[in-house]
């Protein structure tokens, strides 16, 4: 049941990602502006935004002009419910199984890491159709982290020596995405990135964050490869890098300890 619940949160939370997408580029009003069809402008009604439902009674169009409905909307909502019950997994199970005094941090954990996984959500469906990390959602997320990171540790440990050394794990990782930046004059990557990595550092720390850059760049490579040879496009192509760094950061939220522990393996570390 708690998985359930979780679930169809996911999908009403995936609903209104896919609204903020579609605003942040058209720069409507977000909270205040009633969903409308993007073709013939005609306002919703509420049986039209049920998650998921609605796309399938609709047959994925427009019930007033037709049109058809981008397979965006179900996927988005889809996913992020299916990674929110990953984070109910990874945080800790069923809450009703769980003592008293463990319910505060495990809520704690799970509304954040939810949040987190929203925001990874918008950076990658928006990166992607628009080449460009919006500053209205990656802004929000570094707070939301190094906040999350903040009162978890003064909760947990008091030590500031980890807040410390996160800090220094996520200015490395932007660094190294700033140097791309500066050697490449912005071909290669651009600003959006170094943000986004320093993002992923408060959120994964050491070790992987790691594994999640090493992750992103085969991803990256991988497709690209499979691009050039299916769309007959060149190396100067432009790809956006972010929903790589989105899906490996989702990735190594959940496996992180598991590559890196594969990973040195496999080169014989231990």
């Amino acid at each position: 049941m708690f998985y359930l619940i979780l679930f169809f949160i996911g999908l009403v939370v995936g609903s209104f990602l896919n609204v903020v997408i579609c605003r942040l580029h058209t720069r409507e009003k977000i909270f205040l502006a009633r969903s409308h069809c993007l073709d013939c402008k005609k306002v919703l009604a509420w049986y039209d935004l049920i998650p998921l439902v609605s796309f399938i009674l609709t047959f994925g169009r427009c019930r007033w002009c037709g049109k058809k409905i981008s397979w965006q909307y179900p996927l988005v909502e889809f996913f992020t419910g299916t990674l929110f019950v990953l984070v109910g997994w990874y945080v800790g199970g069923s809450i009703s199984h769980i003592a008293m005094w463990e319910v505060e941090p495990l809520i704690f954990t799970l509304l954040f890491y939810c949040f987190f996984i929203s925001c990874l959500i918008v950076i990658f469906v928006y990166d992607l159709k628009h080449f460009i990390i919006s500053d209205r959602v990656i802004y929000p997320a570094i707070v939301a982290a190094f906040s999350y990171q903040v009162v978890r540790l003064l909760w947990f440990s008091d030590s500031i020596a980890q807040l410390l050394n996160i800090l220094i794990v996520a200015g490395i990782a932007a660094g190294f995405f700033l140097a791309l930046v500066v050697f490449s004059r912005g071909k290669w990557m651009g600003v959006g990135d170094i943000k986004l990595a320093f993002f992923m550092g408060l959120v994964l720390g050491w070790p992987n964050i790691l594994a999640a850059l090493l992750l992103s760049f085969i991803l990256g490579a991988i497709v690209g490869i499979v691009w050039i040879f299916v769309r007959k496009r060149t190396l100067k192509s432009q790809i956006p890098f972010a929903p790589f760094l989105s899906t490996a950061t989702l990735i190594s939220i959940f496996w992180g300890n598991q590559l890196v522990s594969w990973y040195l393996g496999f080169i014989g570390y231990y």
